[in-house]
């Protein structure tokens, strides 16, 4: 398997007076079902750029979980984290896939305002697009109605809120639903996966 590094959430635990990085064990399952070894990146810039810049990747995927800080987010250190990775990966043109909060990441990083949605947490809705078009899970509470010019839209919901981006010339695909969440695993996520990253089937 191909090693990829992945980006992990923040938990706080008050009552233990801890910062702790945390990966849903259902990526390494899903990665691994594409060919793919998860690396898991720590939130500590420097060091996730070391560490990302001495391996051998085969690109970066951008997790879910926790609003960026600019939208009332509480890890900064993970805001930091990621958008150094995901210039590192740009420099290096390497494959970006992005999440749920790592679309959002995605799309701030090309000057996107997210703005506050409705009815798209803990649900499942439609989207249509591009060839992406069909049910899936939603758990986010920002997003946005239009992209930047160097990105296409891909999926739309029903009202409007774009669900899954293309960069119109760099190999970064983005989507608001989680292809872990889903089990068992949908056919069609790991197909686009396995093809963002160049893993024959």
């Amino acid at each position: 398997m191909r090693p990829v590094a992945i980006s992990q959430r923040v938990d706080i635990v008050p009552r233990r007076g801890e910062r702790r990085d945390a990966l849903d064990q259902r990526w390494v399952r899903l990665l691994a079902a594409c060919g793919l070894l998860a690396v898991p990146m720590p939130n500590e810039p420097d060091l996730a750029a070391e560490l990302f810049q001495d391996m051998e990747a085969a690109g970066l995927v951008l997790t879910g979980g926790n609003d960026l800080v600019r939208y009332g987010g509480d890890a900064p250190e993970r805001d930091r984290t990621e958008q150094l990775l995901l210039r590192l990966a740009r420099k290096r043109a390497l494959p970006i896939l992005g999440v749920c909060r790592g679309m959002q990441v995605i799309q701030d990083c090309f000057g996107v305002t997210l703005k506050p949605v409705s009815g798209h947490v803990a649900t499942r809705h439609a989207v249509d697009g591009a060839g992406l078009s069909g049910v899936v899970n939603s758990y986010h509470g920002y997003g946005a109605s239009e992209t930047s010019a160097e990105l296409g839209i891909l999926a739309r919901a029903a009202d409007g809120v774009v669900e899954a981006i293309g960069h119109r010339a760099e190999p970064i695909l983005a989507q608001m639903w989680h292809p872990e969440r889903e089990t068992p695993f949908d056919p069609a996520d790991l197909a686009r996966i396995r093809g963002h990253f160049g893993i024959a089937p």
